[in-house]
């Protein structure tokens, strides 16, 4: 599959500018060296369930991207609380030490996809047709499609001195995510890889990780500039606590192998304070 550039993604300020092309070649899927990238980045989902992509911006890029994300972090919505490892109801009926009962902090502030101006250099990254058949190309799930949800499809997650995000599994296949600014102490992102599967949730090796005993924790330090991305839903994992006063940034680009998917309302109220 190729993606061919037209004028204008080759104009001022298009996504493809942004882009290092001259590594990661993304406007020819076909070509050999594109061929050779996503043989490693295939070779990682397979392994660990997560692809990290190193110096997917070019450092122009970067520094255009860091620019939008402290422009917009002002508007971010902040929530704060308590939730599960399986972001449901902890069941009461089980033993107070088991893995559904196990509560950690989740802090962090969301800026929603309307909040992004059109001319936003992440915005028009995420609308870009050549980096969803790129994504769709690392995955090889099919065609795939920006998510429709008119204020979780693009996102920028911010997070402060004391943000930290609990452990926790995703509800959905994968996540894609932009490291755009690191923390001055920790936000590191956690994982530990294929801990449960579809047909056993391995829950004496999730209350390891839990308890903090267990050895199949990886450290991802999300360099900015980074893209990663990972499939969450039987990989528990969580960013560690921030410290220090420079925020950690983060683009969360959100597509989908079904069209006109939406998180429901329930989701929206609790993330953004609103559903629409």
């Amino acid at each position: 599959m190729q993606a061919t550039a037209t004028g204008s993604d080759l104009a001022d300020g298009s996504p493809a500018q942004l882009v290092n092309l001259d590594r990661y070649p993304i406007l020819d899927l076909d070509s050999s060296k594109m061929h050779e990238a996503l043989r490693w980045m295939r070779a990682q989902i397979a392994s660990t369930g997560a692809c990290e992509v190193p110096g997917f911006l070019n450092p122009r890029g970067l520094e255009t991207v860091i620019a939008d994300a402290r422009s917009l972090a002002p508007t971010a919505r902040r929530s704060e609380g308590y939730g599960t490892a399986y972001l449901d109801v902890p069941d009461t009926s089980l033993p107070e030490d088991h893995p559904r009962r196990y509560f950690g902090k989740a802090a962090v502030g969301v800026v929603a996809y309307d909040m992004f101006p059109a001319s936003s250099p992440l915005r028009r990254l995420y609308e870009w047709d050549p980096m969803m058949h790129f994504i769709g190309a690392v995955l090889q799930r099919g065609p795939l499609h920006r998510y429709a949800d008119p204020l979780g499809a693009l996102n920028l997650a911010t997070m402060d001195d004391g943000d930290e995000l609990q452990w926790h599994f995703d509800m959905t296949d994968f996540v894609v995510s932009l490291a755009i600014q690191d923390a001055d102490e920790g936000g590191d992102f956690e994982v530990a890889p294929q801990v449960r599967s579809a047909d056993d949730e391995h829950y004496d090796d999730v209350k390891e990780v839990l308890q903090g005993r267990s050895d199949r924790v990886v450290c991802l330090p999300m360099t900015p500039g980074t893209l990663l991305i990972f499939e969450g839903r039987h990989s528990i994992h969580r960013v560690s606590p921030i410290h220090g006063p420079t925020a950690r940034l983060v683009g969360l680009l959100a597509y989908d192998t079904k069209p006109g998917t939406c998180s429901s309302e329930l989701l929206r109220l609790a993330r953004y304070g609103r559903v629409g």
